[in-house]
This record gives C-alpha cells, sequence and structure tokens, in this order.
C-alpha cells in the first residue's frame, strides 16, 4: 500500500557554500505531519514557496526505496518521502496524491538529481548511488493537504504521453 512517510516544509535554505564545509543546522519544525499545498506556488512555509525560479519544482518527491536505511528528507532535502510509489518514472506524468483530504495533482517537470551534498548528508557514495534515483521536481497544479500516512496515488499521463 502506497504511503507518505515524511513531510518536510523548511523555512531555511540549508546547503549553502560548499559541501565540505556542511549543511547549516536544521530548523526544528521543518519536518512536518501535514503540508498545504499551492497550485503553481509550492507548499506554504518552505523556502520555495511561491519564488519564480522555483515554480516547475515547486515540489519535490522521493521514493523511500531509493535512500539507504536511515535516510530520509532532512538529509536527501525533498519535500515528500513515499513509498510504494516508483516516483522516478513519472516524469511527463501527472502525479495525484490523496491522503484523505482530496486530491493534489502535482504535475512532474523533470527529475531531482542529487548533488554532492548527498555524499554528506547522506553517506559516502551517495551522490553516485541516487544517479537516476534522487526523486521529481512538480508543479502543484491543484490546491490541498497532504498528510503523512497511507496515500491514494493515481497517475494521469501529461500532454507529452498522451497519443497522437
Amino acid at each position: 500500500m502506497p504511503e507518505i512517510l515524511q513531510l518536510l516544509a523548511s523555512p531555511a535554505h540549508r546547503f549553502v557554500g560548499r559541501p565540505a564545509d556542511g549543511p547549516a543546522p536544521a530548523p526544528v519544525d521543518e519536518l512536518v505531519d501535514e503540508i498545504q499545498v499551492r497550485a503553481e506556488l509550492g507548499i506554504v512555509g518552505d523556502r520555495y514557496f511561491g519564488k519564480a525560479a522555483h515554480r516547475e519544482a515547486g515540489v519535490t518527491v522521493i521514493a523511500a526505496e531509493s535512500l539507504p536505511p536511515g535516510a530520509g528528507l532532512a538529509q536527501a532535502r525533498r519535500n515528500i518521502l513515499t513509498s510504494g510509489i516508483a516516483v522516478d518514472e513519472l516524469v511527463g506524468s501527472v502525479l495525484v496524491l490523496d491522503s484523505g483530504q482530496g486530491p493534489v495533482r502535482l504535475r512532474v517537470n523533470r527529475p531531482a538529481h542529487p548533488c554532492a551534498w548527498m555524499d554528506v548528508t547522506i553517506g559516502p557514495g551517495a551522490w553516485r548511488g541516487l544517479r537516476g534515483r534522487g526523486g521529481i521536481r512538480c508543479t502543484p497544479v491543484s490546491d490541498g493537504i497532504l498528510r503523512v500516512g497511507p496515500v491514494d496515488v493515481t497517475i494521469d499521463p501529461g500532454p507529452s504521453r498522451l497519443p497522437s
């Protein structure tokens, strides 16, 4: 059964400077049980909410199956950690998640490629190990609320996947 395992809405950008310097301290309240998603804007309270440069990446999703044991959103810096959803295969489609408050539609624009920070926050070799499995960058196309726990999942084909 698909699940949302963790949610992150962080007001702070923690990966600044060089990875060798280490990340900035994490706000104590960045991992939450519920997030409010706004169409075309992102996650309310997140550092990228409403930022024009991040409109196509306002929500990021990663599968727990891609991460080593013990790693989560605080290390991977994605917004939604799922289980039972092959998110890396969804580029070009619309991921619809409903955790009980109605469907939230996310247009999957591109992969969320890992960076050198992953070797610092997750462990040596994570940067290479997460290539092709680093999650997805999405634009929310509907407002809604997502919660940790079981989630109904629907995959709608995007415009690029419709038959001609």
